[in-house]
């Protein structure tokens, strides 16, 4: 199949982008730091604590806001401990040459966000996180603020991922209809499609020991983000089980872990992301981590019956779930090509067929 001209860079054209020099690193990139359909950013050899989160604006580089507003620099060459409630700035060790035609996004990958690790990337002159305008040549950081528990990280450590693209990638409605009749993109007999995307609706029936989610506990001992099987579940989580009602009061500033009703599929042609739900109609916020890959919940993959995880916070105000609430939508887009490794197909992919289930760090 002929590649598109538009559409999200695939693994392959990712490989590219680091041989021609449009994607700069201080080392060799690692064996699997190539996703399906993105790039994981390592982060560098030093940490800035500020005062405060921050952003650059059209005329300003990262660098002179952090000469400003650095309170300590953290060495991360041996692995240093970041504190709940702080904000530290990170340079990565990958750095862009954009084309002037392509663009990029970054999110937390799947495992930070299920650590409660609020991460944003920042580009110099930035007007928005997590945003990275087409042609962008410089650095990028790394703004990380664990939320619930303090973690440890070192130089390498992955806690984001960036996706390039070029020109206008996203399915119109109509087109995500049409995939969905053919593709079965979220296992639903009647799918919500509006605001662009595939509605997903939290489950709080639970599983056959009724159990629905789990809560972050506080004042834990520290998760190294770089060591999977670590950690014993009850240490840091509290599980949370249904008790015949199918519904879930939300604590203000409390951290959730729940899963969706409906199974999520996401064809070999296409990359999605959820979207954070509109706080008109709700005021929490659902999954930090919003990248799903090519291949997730591809039945040829191993993946059939993936649900995806939410991460999920209050704001504010207490706020009741209900089993079979919408809490955030999908949106597609097209990829340029076919990744030549799917999710989830040998590549040690983490949460493919997964239900309710926690970062890799903890012990089941």
């Amino acid at each position: 199949m002929m590649a598109r001209e538009t559409g999200i860079l695939a693994d392959r054209a990712i490989s590219a982008l680091f041989e021609t020099g449009r994607l700069i690193s201080e080392r060799e990139l690692d064996r699997d730091q190539i996703q399906p359909a993105s790039l994981d950013l390592r982060l560098g050899s030093k940490a800035f604590r500020v005062r405060a989160s921050f952003m650059p604006g059209p005329s300003h580089l990262v660098s002179d806001k952090l000469d400003r507003l650095s309170l300590h620099v953290i060495d991360l060459t041996q692995g240093a401990v970041l504190e709940t409630g702080c904000v530290y700035i990170v340079p990565l060790m990958e750095s862009l040459a954009l084309p002037a035609d392509m663009s990029a996004s970054a999110n937390p990958k799947s495992s930070t966000g299920r650590l409660d690790i609020f991460t944003r990337v920042i580009t110099d002159y930035a007007q928005e996180f997590d945003k990275i305008p087409a042609g962008y040549s410089g650095p990028l950081y790394l703004e990380i603020s664990p939320r619930t528990f303090p973690i440890v990280v070192r130089r390498g450590s992955r806690l984001s991922q960036i996706r390039f693209r070029t020109g206008h990638a996203l399915l119109s409605e109509p087109e995500l209809l049409k995939l969905h009749e053919s593709e079965t993109l979220v296992a639903s007999k009647l799918p919500n499609v509006s605001g662009g995307g595939i509605a997903l609706s939290i489950d709080l029936a639970g599983d056959e020991d009724g159990l629905i989610g789990y809560r972050g506990k506080h004042h834990t001992a520290v998760v190294d983000v770089d060591k999977k099987d670590q950690h014993d579940i009850f240490d840091f989580w509290e599980p949370l089980y249904s008790r015949g009602r199918n519904e879930l009061i939300l604590d203000p500033d409390e951290f959730y872990i729940l899963v969706s009703r409906e199974a999520v599929h996401v064809p070999p042609d296409y990359a999605a992301e959820m979207t954070p739900f509109d706080p008109l109609v709700g005021e929490f916020r659902v999954h930090y981590a919003g990248f799903f890959d090519p291949g997730f919940g591809h039945a040829p993959a191993g993946g059939r019956g993936s649900r995806a995880v939410l991460e999920v916070r209050s704001h504010e105000v207490p706020f009741i779930l209900e089993d079979g609430q919408i809490v955030g939508r999908l949106v597609y887009e097209h990829m340029q090509e076919k990744p030549a490794s799917i999710y989830g197909s040998g590549l040690g992919s983490n949460y493919q067929a997964q239900g309710l289930k926690l970062s890799k760090h903890f012990r089941i």
